[in-house]
């Protein structure tokens, strides 16, 4: 596949929408990739506080310009928005997901999963002076600093997934990787999701406390 590809618009990374011009809108285009890749990835990480507990998988709720409009967002919504943003600053990306999961995750959200694991977290691979490497644009600072994790730092030099470790206390694991993508593969990603959350599609939850809808999903 050419690097076209991972520069192109799609379907869910709307490079072409006045929105993401909008938000890159500070970015100095003179700069190295090296250098906006790393001033995109805070403003990503910290400009949305993260929330696992409103999961919408709706094709129409992945589209990265809808998600511009939120002020809360979970990893995947996340990792959309910097490929998106990342790709109009003419820098190419893939969206890549994983199984989790999080040794200090707090009980509430495994209750509502029914599981320890987490399905289909999201990472972006940037293409930074020929060479790929991984971020995890997911916990901002605020959160880290009320969970009293270390903030995940990149230095679009080295990959930069979650940690295993936070201190002496084991933190993040990744189970499995599903790959990388040029788009949001929603299908593949329902079908997951679905196999290790069947109870959340037989009986969908929406509360303020925790919602998750899907394709076919009726509000």
């Amino acid at each position: 596949m050419s690097l076209a590809q991972y520069l192109a618009p799609t379907r869910f990374l709307d490079t072409q929408h006045p929105s993401i011009a909008q938000y890159c809108a500070n970015f100095n285009a003179s700069d190295s990739d090296k250098t906006k890749a790393l001033a995109l990835y805070t403003k990503v990480r910290d400009g949305f506080l993260y929330n696992p507990y409103h999961l919408d998988l709706r094709p129409e709720a992945l589209v990265a310009s809808t998600i511009l409009g939120k002020r809360k967002a979970w990893c995947v919504e996340k990792a959309i928005v910097f490929a998106t943003c990342a790709r109009y600053l003419g820098i190419p990306t893939k969206l890549g997901f994983a199984i989790v999961k999080n040794h200090l995750e707090s009980e509430k959200l495994e209750h509502y999963l029914q599981t320890d694991q987490i399905v289909f977290h999201g990472y972006v691979s940037v293409l930074i002076e020929h060479k790929w490497v991984k971020c995890t644009p997911a916990f901002d600072k605020r959160l880290c600093n009320i969970s009293g994790v270390t903030v995940l730092d990149w230095d679009a030099e080295n990959d930069a997934l979650l940690q295993a470790f936070n201190g002496e206390r084991q933190f993040m694991e990744y189970l499995s990787f599903y790959g990388e993508f040029d788009d949001v593969p929603v299908e593949l990603m329902h079908e997951e999701m679905e196999k290790y959350y069947p109870h959340l599609f037989a009986n969908p939850i929406v509360t303020p406390q925790f919602s998750f809808k899907f394709s076919g999903f009726e509000d």
